[in-house]
């Protein structure tokens, strides 16, 4: 297991990689080239930059999230090949520079989504929250190109600006496109990219959607294990593989999390450990990383991790604003850092236990 923050780069992030240096144990960043809109080549020479930059600081790129797909590609429409043979490109490049982890997803229209990103706390804290009465109420196509007056001036991390510019159409061209629409694209993608994955030994992962089931009435086909396993039959190859994400599965309490890692071993490439509080069905919030915080057992998750031999990289997320801190919602310093602290601690006893058992 390999710990690291994800990193949104010297331009967009309000932490540094200087602060992340200093977080022990934390090896290396995930980060991504977030100047390049979907569907566009990644050239080798900004890759190489990036890397440089991070290497520089004494951390490594150990992975990428993401190179996000386009939305042709998820449609089916008659030129989703041009944008595939771009990502087989920028893959390839990637490659080329010795980056062997592509986390990516397969969500319509929006990446995850919540109704408030700065809901506070009875500590003080802030963290984001997700309620879907709030969700049955909004009409999606004037809401998302709205400022949210409780963001600190931020947009939700992850999301694509080209895409928001241009929700109504987005709409418009998912409107037939069907739960196993989406899941038969997805295998053409994944056809399609697996001769430059297995050239250059890269692994992609695709995320869960979040939250793990339908919104705004579009179709969701990573919400469980049943649905993750159909895509690893579909295109079962050991480059074809998954972003365990507590936090996504998690949505849905019925979701059993150390049983869908441990339904996945060696398909697992790269884990986002977090915590979640559900208060009642379709309504939680972001919880501190430590298991009493939330709903989710984090030692258990851990130890599932563990027992399946997982050796990728590994990073805390959606942290809790604390400490006056003012960054972008999810993705501050101090609780991620308190995050990445704990989750090693854990690991470091399961092995510790687990030499002496």
């Amino acid at each position: 297991m390999k710990m690291t923050l994800r990193w949104y780069g010297s331009k967009f992030d309000t932490v540094t990689l200087k602060q992340i240096r200093q977080i022990p144990g934390v090896e290396g960043v995930i980060s991504t080239l977030y100047d390049i809109p979907a569907g566009q080549v990644w050239p080798q020479d900004k890759i190489h930059a990036l890397k440089e930059e991070i290497e520089a600081s004494g951390l490594k790129l150990l992975g990428i999230e993401s190179v996000n797909v386009h939305d042709a590609i998820k449609i089916g429409t008659p030129d989703r090949d041009k944008y595939i043979e771009a990502y087989i490109k920028s893959l390839e490049n990637l490659g080329k520079e010795d980056i062997k982890m592509v986390c990516y997803n397969f969500m319509p229209v929006f990446d995850w989504t919540r109704t408030d990103l700065a809901k506070m706390r009875e500590d003080g804290t802030t963290v984001l929250a997700y309620d879907q009465k709030v969700v049955d109420t909004i009409d999606p196509q004037t809401f998302f190109n709205q400022t949210n007056d409780n963001s600190n001036g931020f947009s939700m991390p992850g999301w694509e600006p080209e895409r928001l510019a241009k929700v109504k159409d987005l709409f418009d061209a998912y409107k037939d496109v069907s739960e196993d629409d989406l899941f038969d694209n997805l295998v053409y993608f994944l056809k399609a990219i697996q001769p430059i994955c297995e050239t250059y030994g890269i692994k992609m992962a695709i995320h869960p959607d979040d939250p793990a089931w339908p919104v705004f009435n579009l179709p969701r086909i990573i919400t469980s294990k049943e649905k993750i396993l159909k895509v690893m039959h579909a295109v079962d190859a050991p480059f074809n593989g998954l972003t365990f994400c507590a936090g996504s599965f998690g949505t849905n309490p019925n979701n059993d999390l150390p049983g869908i890692i441990r339904a996945l071993p060696g398909r697992i490439h790269f884990a986002h450990v977090r915590n979640l509080h559900h208060y009642a069905p379709g309504v939680f919030e972001e919880a501190a990383h430590l298991s009493r915080d939330g709903s989710f057992d984090l030692y258990e998750i851990c130890k599932a991790l563990h027992d399946i031999g997982f050796d990728g990289p590994v990073r805390p997320d959606h942290g809790r604003m604390i400490w006056g801190e003012v960054a972008m919602p999810g993705y501050g310093l101090y609780d991620r850092a308190l995050g990445a602290e704990y989750i090693l601690g854990l690991f470091e006893a399961i092995e510790k236990n687990s030499e002496r058992n």
